[in-house]
């Protein structure tokens, strides 16, 4: 039996009452003759609720008739049903939401909109469009907060779909539509549940951009939402501006020379720490002496850390001196840093290449410097002897 969609006519029901046409053994799955429950459709979510006073955790399409997935068993054949009113409104807010601002961004803007998804935090839609600047985002913005203050009636229609014209995108489907009509503004085909006006809808917000697809994702808020978003955005914005001691008009400003200064600080802080580990790395030089060979060969054991920058800097003054030859083991890892001087006769990636083959690890590098790791710190062991012993 067909289930008749309450919420085709009348999205501002919130409590009715209907007849079980078919339940599953455990009660826990309702179809029912009519209801005021919408399933999850269109990128809008399914509403929740009760029905004979349990909650409604899912509300299913199954193309002529509409499950209802309960948290507990209902028994009976007449059952009361009502929604979850905050859940629903807030619903319809964003979705209408969605019409207006398509229509806006097609009619004012040319953008057509590709798809649109309703989240429980935010909502989302997808143009066909590669980029928006910041300038233009304000105007799409404003554009829309205005047709939101003229309160334009939004209207719900029936139509054959071969006589439905003037939809902002064209309808696949055969037979009688649903037609959802913003005033002056959109015509489109569409089942989800609307306000009455474009003043409920309330203020609409919108926030991140995104590139997908080559096309842009614009992230939206309505009504309560963008009331309790722009609340978050305001006390986020007070905190900085607390702590920076700034008025909150100050606050950005601020916070982009903050920015680079610490990105300056961070730089001069990078290059002094390049040029203490090449200082240190020609201290050891001068601190090991020459084996029988002339050559001036150090190991490092590190308990723990990693191969960066600072210590190939380091492993480069070692090796600024002649005859020199370093190796650093890391034994958290367990990896190794081989450098050797541009005069000892050696070729630091192919030798530790080798080297690295007979213990099971893996790695290489340059003439004066490599690196490899091996897969336990007994293989770290013997590698480092092997090396030493070059």
């Amino acid at each position: 039996m067909d289930t008749e969609r309450l919420y085709y006519r009348d999205s501002y029901l919130k409590e009715f009452r209907a007849r079980v046409t078919e339940r599953d053994a455990e009660g826990r799955r309702l179809y029912l003759d009519r209801t005021a429950f919408y399933p999850a459709s269109g990128g809008q979510p399914h509403d929740t609720g009760f029905l004979a006073g349990i909650p409604v955790v899912d509300v299913v399409d199954e193309g002529n008739r509409i499950a209802h997935i309960t948290a507990g068993p209902v028994s009976g054949v007449d059952v009361e049903g009502s929604l979850d009113w905050e859940r629903r409104f807030d619903h319809m807010q964003q979705h209408s939401g969605q019409h207006l601002l398509s229509g806006v961004l097609v009619r004012q803007f040319g953008f057509p909109t590709v798809s649109f998804h309703l989240g429980e935090e935010i909502s989302t839609i997808e143009l066909e469009r590669a980029s928006l600047d910041t300038k233009m985002v304000a105007e799409i913005e404003r554009q829309a907060n205005r047709i939101v203050t003229e309160n334009r009636t939004v209207a719900i229609s029936f139509q054959e779909a071969s006589a439905a014209d003037g939809l902002r995108r064209p309808s696949e489907r055969d037979g009688p539509l649903r037609i959802v009509s913003i005033d002056g503004l959109d015509r489109s085909a569409c089942g989800g549940t609307h306000v009455r006006a474009t003043g409920e809808v309330g203020p609409i917000l919108l926030r991140r951009l995104e590139r997908i697809r080559g096309n842009v994702r614009i992230e939206f808020v309505c009504g309560m939402r963008a009331v309790r978003r722009a609340r978050a955005d305001f006390d986020a914005i007070s905190a900085a501006a607390r702590a920076l001691s700034a008025t909150l008009d100050e606050t950005p400003a601020l916070v982009s020379s903050q920015i680079e200064a610490l990105r300056s600080a961070e730089k001069d802080r990078r290059k002094l720490a390049g040029e203490l580990a090449r200082f240190r790395g020609r201290e050891l030089y001068g601190a090991t002496s020459p084996d029988s060979g002339g050559f001036r060969r150090a190991v490092q054991m590190l308990p723990s850390g990693s191969i960066g920058d600072v210590l190939r800097v380091f492993a480069q003054g070692f090796t600024s001196g002649p005859r020199a030859v370093l190796l650093v083991a890391i034994r958290n890892t367990p990896a190794v840093l081989f450098a050797v001087s541009q005069d000892s006769g050696l070729h630091a990636g192919d030798t530790l290449r080798r080297v690295l083959a007979r213990h099971g690890g893996r790695g290489g590098g340059a003439g004066m410097v490599a690196q490899g790791s091996v897969p336990t710190v007994e293989a770290l062991d013997a590698l480092c002897r092997e090396l030493s012993e070059l």
